[in-house]
């Protein structure tokens, strides 16, 4: 099975939908995917992922389940550096990079700072929601692997956000999603693919093969969105936070 995880186009967040450019980013994912075999959309249920999803849906005539779980990433904490509760996923790296249970799949959500957000209740709810959606297409969470029920070579496609996204990735390949979050970065519009390896019949587990492809804006002459990066400089005009 193929799962291909979209980021929304670049988004419009006063309004929950996308920029003048990200309706651009849109209308050329929605090109690349329009000759692509997907048998199922899932997208979450904010805007700026359902607009991004539509021009797609449209151009294949289909229709995606909308699912809560797959919105945002929506715990918050009191960030070191700031005092009051923003988004979990960022924070500086001189406050993270030298605690070694961010590092831990098993401890990354044992802080206290993740302790008072409530991060890993919410981590399971959504991994849960997830791997129910798996086990419907054919793939029973079993440990840290998965139970090859019916094997299958479908492709499913999830329109989402960045932070969720690293949440799913995290949960598939055994990794924190602290690593993920601040590791990796996926462009609006972005494609990564994720595929089962059954290397052994009835037990699978799942690969990443793709991140963050944006080779349908490359194709277009279109720059990528900036949005989800920092400053590459500290002298840069870039957003620094």
């Amino acid at each position: 099975m193929r799962l291909l995880m979209i980021r929304h186009a670049e988004p419009d967040y006063d309004i929950d939908s996308l920029t003048e450019k990200g309706w651009r980013e849109a209308l050329y994912l929605a090109e690349r995917l329009e000759h692509t075999d997907i048998d199922k959309c899932y997208v979450s249920t904010l805007g700026r992922a359902r607009d991004t999803a539509s021009l797609t849906l449209a151009r294949k005539q289909m229709q995606a389940e909308e699912c809560e779980w797959l919105k945002e990433f929506p715990t918050q904490i009191v960030r070191p550096d700031r005092g009051y509760k923003t988004t979990t996923w960022d924070f500086l790296p001189q406050d993270w990079k030298d605690v070694r249970e961010y590092y831990d799949k098993d401890r990354w959500a044992s802080t206290d700072l993740m302790k008072e957000g409530e991060v890993a209740e919410e981590y399971r709810r959504v991994t849960k929601a997830f791997d129910q959606v798996l086990e419907t297409h054919g793939y029973a969470r079993d440990g840290n692997l998965y139970r090859a029920k019916r094997p299958n070579r479908d492709t499913i496609a999830f329109f989402c956000h960045f932070g969720v996204q690293c949440v799913l990735l995290s949960h598939l390949i055994g990794a924190s999603p602290m690593v993920m979050w601040h590791g990796f970065c996926a462009a609006p519009s972005s494609v990564t693919t994720v595929m089962t390896e059954e290397r052994r019949e009835g037990t699978a587990s799942f690969r990443i093969t793709g991140f963050g492809d944006i080779s349908h804006l490359y194709t277009k002459g279109e720059e990528p969105s900036f949005a989800a990066r920092f400053c590459e400089t500290f002298d840069g005009d870039e957003r620094h936070d």
